[in-house]
């Protein structure tokens, strides 16, 4: 059975994510010394300490969670456990791109760094998301449609079957979050995010990231690599930089890279990194699958046992 890694994305994080393989692996708190190097201060120190406000801040978080998995992928790999195709969710793409050996560390973490602060300059004060539960996709698309004259509000993250996150101006989200009860949604709830992330509001940081991405060295992938947006295998470096520019403002389609995943026979997930909020989606969505998790010295060991 062909092993697939995938990484978590942004809302997966919490303080103390990392600190036993920084404790426990030499290699793994080389990971986060020179990631500290390149961004000029101790993230080191707030993934380990917090305080949670400075970690929930976009731009530390995405570093931060890219640091966390790739700890995490440096002592499986230690341990000779391999692995086939990657896919990240979100923000997790840039941890399946360094784990494929498309980008460098070192480039993966100024990449996220910027991505962050550029999603929170587009992102301020200009919306939220919100999670409809327990609505087909359709009818979330229908809710958003007649929520669209009190202004932008879209599909944002196509999550598992059942949970649906919305993206857009504040007004038109909640509106939209009455439609989907009104259609039977089991709940309809804002989450506390600082921008209308995955929507097209994010225009202006995809512009920008357009111009960091042509300055940054791109390789064709190790191992196989699905896209989160279109759910399909990319091997070329332009393609990639292109869906990356394209996934600020797009959707994430995790249903369908996870169905494409199955149908290419792979059926092992690990999730890498601190959080097993993955393992909850892909349960919903390959109900044959073998799912683990390996963020940390523990689950890291349950799976190297396993290989």
């Amino acid at each position: 059975m062909k092993r697939a890694f995938v990484f978590p994305g942004q809302g997966s994080q919490a303080v103390g994510m990392g600190k036993d393989l920084f404790d426990n692996n030499p290699e793994s708190r080389q990971l986060f010394e020179r990631a500290d190097a390149v961004l000029g201060f101790s993230l080191s120190k707030i993934c380990f300490e917090g305080p949670e406000e400075a970690l929930k801040q976009t731009s530390v978080t995405q570093p931060a969670l890219l640091v966390t998995s790739m700890a995490a992928l440096v002592l499986l790999k230690k341990n000779g456990v391999s692995f086939d195709a990657v896919a990240g969710h979100s923000l997790g793409a840039y941890s399946a791109l360094a784990a494929a050996e498309v980008i460098s560390f070192e480039d993966a973490v100024k990449i996220t760094r910027r991505r962050g602060e550029l999603m929170e300059e587009a992102g301020k004060g200009r919306g939220t998301m919100a999670v409809i539960l327990n609505l087909d996709e359709d009818k979330v698309a229908q809710a958003c449609q007649e929520a669209s004259s009190q202004g932008i509000v879209e599909p944002a993250n196509v999550n598992c079957p059942g949970q649906i996150v919305i993206s857009g101006e504040k007004t038109a989200v909640l509106a939209a979050c009455e439609k989907a009860k009104a259609l039977g949604a089991k709940r309809a709830m804002e989450l506390p995010v600082s921008g209308p992330f995955h929507s097209s509001l994010m225009k202006p940081a995809a512009d920008g990231f357009k111009e960091v991405l042509a300055s940054v060295a791109f390789n064709a992938p190790k191992v196989t690599y699905y896209s989160d947006i279109d759910s399909i295998v990319l091997a070329d470096p332009e393609k990639i930089k292109d869906s990356l520019v394209r996934q600020l403002m797009a959707p994430v389609q995790w249903i369908k890279t996870i169905e494409k995943m199955g149908q290419d026979g792979y059926l092992n997930f690990v999730e890498i990194g601190s959080s097993k909020v993955l393992n909850g989606l892909i349960k919903k969505i390959a109900k044959d699958a073998i799912i683990s998790n390996a963020g940390d010295m523990e689950s890291i060991k349950l799976v190297s046992e396993a290989k």
